[in-house]
């Protein structure tokens, strides 16, 4: 834990970071924002300072390419009390080799299944690589896991030094009213997020559900599911405002990933009083866990639990999302930070 004082001087270094969008970069905007708000200085390097190539078989996702000296420079530059390395990928791994040489302390966080993802574009066992990871995460001081479940699931696993660390919500921006006024029969079951082959989208759009289906994103599949599924309404990507109108003028939020480590979107549909169904995985029943009334549903048939949630209590949406504060979020990240100064 970093020393009592007004302020620290953080870096965070992650592969995810914008232009994308996702929730990793969603949680490392946002908790940074709110540790400078806080009076901390803190300083994220991604993948935007450096030459990039594009992720094989996503290609929407940069990675830099060959960082590791000219992340060294930038690290020294900024002379940093507390290292976090967000992400596994090329500018993570430079970092950490960088903090294993000079003995530096520096903590992690598991925010993306990567072993299922790459499982699902190219069939690799997620077995070498969930033990690659170990090693990569057991180098730190400690691993932040979003939720109690994936935390069980990762210590099956051989994962060690796991940290809670749960997400927030923008409560100011996503909110029940304005919604957008669907031209499209009721109810209206919508998905938000990327459109891409880990999302398990088509388990939601083979259902078959009265009303309308709406999906809300972009992303490599975007094209090929527009033309299996001429009756569904792609919006493409949406942001601010026009998202959360999009989440609040529709009935419920189904969220068919099995893969997902918390999804921030269920937190914003909720806040925009839009019930969830989902299957019942880490994320989904970790968020819907210790609801004042019926918020949504999860199952293991998506069907069943769509329509249950139509029965839901759009004001217990709103409030349990509530419980769930950005600032509360960044409060726990800073807890869990380590002195980088050499053992």
């Amino acid at each position: 834990m970093l020393p009592p004082a007004p302020s620290h001087r953080i870096l965070i270094v992650t592969d995810a970071w914008f232009p994308q969008v996702n929730g990793v970069v969603r949680t490392l905007a946002t908790v940074a924002a709110e540790l400078r708000a806080m009076g901390h200085v803190v300083e994220v390097i991604g993948p935007d300072r450096f030459r990039t190539i594009p992720c094989p078989t996503y290609p929407d996702i940069p990675l830099s390419l060959l960082p590791r000296r000219r992340l060294v420079r930038m690290i020294e530059q900024f002379n940093p009390e507390a290292l976090h390395i967000a992400t596994e990928g090329p500018l993570g791994m430079a970092a950490r080799s960088w903090a294993k040489r000079t003995r530096f302390s520096f903590t992690t966080a598991f925010h993306t299944r990567f072993a299922e993802y790459i499982r699902a574009r190219t069939r690799v066992p997620v077995r070498p690589i969930y033990a690659w990871m170990r090693r990569f995460h057991g180098a730190g001081r400690g691993m932040m896991v979003a939720t109690e479940s994936l935390q069980d699931e990762l210590i099956a696993r051989g994962f060690r030094n796991i940290l809670p660390w749960s997400r927030g919500v923008d409560l100011d921006l996503f909110k029940p009213e304005p919604r957008e006024q669907w031209d499209l029969p009721r109810p209206v079951f919508v998905y938000v997020g990327r459109v891409a082959v880990e999302k398990n989208i088509g388990a939601f759009l083979d259902l078959d559900l009265p009303g309308s289906k709406v999906v809300v994103g972009g992303g490599p599949q975007l094209a090929s599911l527009r033309r299996a599924y001429p009756a569904v309404q792609f919006t493409g990507p949406r942001y601010g405002e026009a998202l959360a109108r999009a989440y609040a003028g529709s009935d419920v939020f189904v969220f068919p990933s099995l893969t997902d480590t918390f999804g921030l979107v269920l937190l914003e549909a909720l806040a925009c009083g839009t019930p969830v169904a989902a299957f019942p995985v880490t994320g989904p029943k970790d968020v819907l866990a210790g609801a004042a009334g019926l918020v949504g549903a999860v199952s293991p048939d998506l069907r069943e639990a769509a329509l249950l949630a139509l029965r839901a209590d759009r004001a217990a949406c709103r409030a349990h999302a509530e419980r769930f504060s950005w600032r509360a979020c960044a409060e726990l990240f800073l807890s869990h930070l380590v002195p980088i100064a050499a053992e």
